[in-house]
C-alpha cells in the first residue's frame, strides 16, 4: 500500500469517527432535553404516580384488608387467607408486580407515550426543536432513548416500593422476609421492561401517526381495554384467526405477565396463557423494534404542519 493510499484511508476513518462522534452527541444532547421536558411537565409526573399508587392497591392494600378481615369475598376474589399472605411477601414480589402491567400498567404507559410525541404537534415543540440543527431522526431517537429510560427507572422503582411494602407486611404479620432469587428478580424486572416498553412505545407510534395526544390516547385505549378482547373472544367461535389474536401486542403482553405467575388463584384482567415465555418475548422484541422504527420514519418522512 503507498503512502497516499494510507493517508487517504486514514483521513476517510477520521471522518467516520467525526461522524459517529457527531452522531452520539446529538443522540445524547436530545436525549437530555426531553428528559429535562419531562421532568418539568405535571402530566408526566401523575402517569407515573398513579401506577405506582394503582399497583400497590390492588397489589397489596385489598389483599391486606382481605386478610386481616378474614372475608375471602370479592375483594380477594375468594382466595385462601394462606395464598393472599404468600403473595404479599418480599419472595412473591417479582411475580406479583408484573401482573397489572400487562393491562392497566400498559394502558397508562401507552397514554404515556402518546401525550410525549402527540402533544410535540399541538405546542409546536416539533417544529421548533427541528430548526435548532439535529436532525429529525436524531431527534426522535433521543425521544426513545427518554421513554426507554423512563421505563426502566418506573419498573425498578415499582420494584422497590413493592418489596418495601411485602417486607412491612411481612413484619407486621410476623412471616417471613426472605427475598426471592437474584435470577427471580432479574427475571422480573426484564420482564416488566419488556411489557411496558412495548406498550409506551405503541402509544409514542400512535401519537405520531395521530399528530396530536388526545385521538391517540383515545385510539390507544380503545385497542388495549377493548378491541384486543373482542378479537379474542372472537377467536374462540372462529378459530382461524387465532393465527392473528394469537400474536398480537396485548396477548404476548399478557403471556408474558403470565409466565411469572407460580401460584394459582385468581387471574388478573389481561394476564394470559397463549404463549410460552420466550414466544412472547420475542413477539415484544419485534413489537418493540417496529413500532420504534416506524416512529421514527414518520416524523423522518412526514410534513410536521
Amino acid at each position: 500500500m503507498t503512502t497516499a493510499s494510507k493517508s487517504l484511508e486514514a483521513v476517510s476513518v477520521t471522518r467516520q469517527d467525526k461522524v459517529m462522534s457527531r452522531l452520539v452527541s446529538d443522540l445524547i444532547a436530545c436525549t437530555r432535553a426531553e428528559f429535562a421536558r419531562l421532568r418539568k411537565w405535571p402530566a408526566f409526573w401523575i402517569i407515573l404516580s398513579t401506577w405506582i399508587v394503582l399497583n400497590l392497591v390492588f397489589a397489596y392494600l385489598f389483599n391486606y384488608l382481605a386478610y386481616t378481615t378474614g372475608a375471602t369475598t370479592r375483594m380477594s376474589d375468594g382466595q385462601p387467607r394462606a395464598l393472599l399472605m404468600r403473595q404479599m411477601l418480599p419472595a412473591a414480589v417479582p411475580d406479583v408486580f408484573t401482573q397489572g402491567m400487562a393491562m392497566f400498567g400498559g394502558a397508562l404507559m401507552l397514554v404515556l407515550g402518546a401525550l410525549v410525541t402527540g402533544s410535540g404537534y399541538g405546542w409546536g415543540s416539533w417544529k421548533t426543536v427541528l430548526t435548532q440543527g439535529p436532525s429529525r431522526v436524531r431527534v426522535m431517537g433521543g425521544t426513545i432513548v427518554a421513554l426507554a429510560g423512563v421505563v426502566v427507572a418506573l419498573v425498578l422503582a415499582a420494584f422497590v416500593v413493592d418489596t418495601g411494602v411485602a417486607a412491612l407486611i411481612g413484619a407486621v404479620q410476623h412471616q417471613s422476609l426472605a427475598l426471592p432469587g437474584s435470577g427471580r428478580v432479574l427475571l422480573g424486572i426484564v420482564t416488566g421492561i419488556v411489557i411496558l416498553g412495548m406498550w409506551t412505545l405503541a402509544g409514542a407510534l400512535i401519537g405520531v401517526a395521530a399528530r396530536g395526544p388526545a385521538l391517540a390516547v383515545g385510539l390507544g385505549l380503545v385497542w388495549v381495554l377493548v378491541v384486543e378482547n373482542l378479537l379474542r373472544g372472537v377467536a374462540a367461535i372462529f378459530s382461524p384467526i387465532r393465527a392473528i389474536t394469537d400474536h398480537l401486542p396485548g396477548t404476548a403482553a399478557g403471556s408474558l405477565a403470565g409466565a411469572m405467575r407460580t401460584a394459582s388463584g385468581a387471574s388478573t384482567p389481561g394476564v394470559l396463557d397463549i404463549l410460552s415465555r420466550p414466544a412472547s418475548f420475542l413477539m415484544l422484541a419485534i413489537y418493540i423494534a417496529v413500532f420504534a422504527a416506524a416512529a421514527v420514519w414518520l416524523v423522518d418522512r412526514r410534513d410536521l404542519a
